[in-house]
């Protein structure tokens, strides 16, 4: 396909239950087929046993998942949903895979949808309407937010407890006054005094302990970091138990980094925040040669679905992207700008500068 936005897929209907409806169990002398009703063998005539329970049925709709080749988003929805398109790179196809078979993770908790898809369309115009001038004139706002969707976001929920010994060289001010003589454009000399600031420095070492709750590592590589944080924070308060009724009518993504690679990340959110609490909390005017040592202790990790409306278009083949907390309203995203109406700003400012600076020469002379 010429059309970039598009990626080519192979759709895999997802039927266990019919497939085991039709191939039943299978004979352990034979491997031949039965319906599971059978006493004997009706190719070899052994005697069959009763028949293996059925497996749990999952609670909720059953759901799909696809997986989008352009930029690798694992996103979950329900059965009846048969086309799709990445709400995070507007690729126009995926390919789909069984979550029956991932062995992954189930949600402990989520929190619903708060703002809703008229809200966040709103959101995003007036978003884009600030400083409209500098965007360009072929935009199709109506096309793209016709794209806009809710999504539900994986992210691990972790509670730690830190402690840290920390040490360093703390300065305090002291002042002196200093003599000093200025000549002046005639030969005579004026004595004068002025203070200067001293510091004098003293090592210190301490410790400080913290325990840390609510601290949200995206379980996605759909958006980045700082798209996750600028969304921040949610009201962990309102987490509720994961039902599938939640994400009814809502789209889903599985998560796809792992709980082991988000708690490094974890640690180093973590051990960064200790520095600033130590930086904050040392006493004297300045200092240096600051050193933090932090022992960490993980005593909980949850992965729970956070709202987020996601809208994802394409200009001149970059990809822009516009985040909506679907719990807050808190808004982030990337907006496409004219090179030449900037060119244009630039060009005026620049010719302004120019005449200032002739007028300030002419006064002058």
């Amino acid at each position: 396909m010429d059309d970039p936005s598009v990626v080519e897929a192979i759709l895999v209907e997802e039927d266990a239950e019919a497939s085991s409806a039709v191939f039943g169990e299978t004979c352990p002398a034979c491997g031949a087929p039965h319906t599971g009703e059978d006493q004997f063998c009706r190719s070899c005539g052994t005697e069959l046993g009763p028949p293996s329970p059925e497996p749990e049925r999952a609670e909720g709709p059953p759901r799909h998942t696809f997986q989008c080749k352009n930029c690798g988003s694992l996103v979950a929805t329900t059965t009846e949903r048969r086309s799709y398109v990445c709400p995070f790179c507007d690729s126009a196809y995926v390919t789909e895979i069984d979550v029956r078979e991932s062995g992954r993770q189930r949600p402990e908790f989520i929190i619903g949808f708060t703002v809703t898809a008229q809200q966040a369309q709103q959101k995003f115009h007036d978003w884009i309407g600030r400083n409209a001038w500098f965007r360009p004139g072929d935009l199709k706002l109506k096309a793209m937010t016709d794209r806009q969707r809710g999504v539900y976001l994986p992210f691990w929920h972790f509670t730690a407890f830190a402690a840290s010994r920390w040490r360093a060289r703390i300065g305090e001010y002291w002042y002196r006054t200093e003599t000093y003589t200025v000549t002046d454009s005639k030969g005579r000399t004026t004595v004068r005094t002025r203070q200067v600031r001293e510091t004098e420095w003293f090592p210190l070492e301490g410790e400080h302990e913290k325990y840390y709750w609510g601290i949200l590592i995206p379980g996605t590589s759909s958006i980045t970091a700082a798209e996750a944080r600028a969304i921040q924070p949610f009201h962990l308060d309102a987490l509720r138990r994961y039902d599938a009724s939640f994400i009814a009518g809502w789209m889903a993504e599985e998560y796809t980094v792992p709980p082991d690679q988000a708690a490094e990340v974890c640690r180093g959110e973590i051990e960064n925040r200790e520095v600033v609490a130590v930086r904050n909390f040392l006493p004297g005017d300045t200092y240096r040669n600051l050193e933090v040592r932090t022992r960490i202790e993980f005593t909980g990790r949850d992965l729970i679905l956070l709202p987020v409306h996601v809208l994802s278009y394409r200009y001149r083949d970059k990809v822009y992207r516009f985040l909506v907390n679907g719990q807050t309203g808190k808004v982030t995203g990337q907006k496409p700008v004219s090179a030449r109406r900037i060119a244009v700003v630039v060009a005026l400012a620049v010719a302004v500068i120019a005449i200032l600076v002739a007028v300030v020469i002419l006064s002058q002379q």
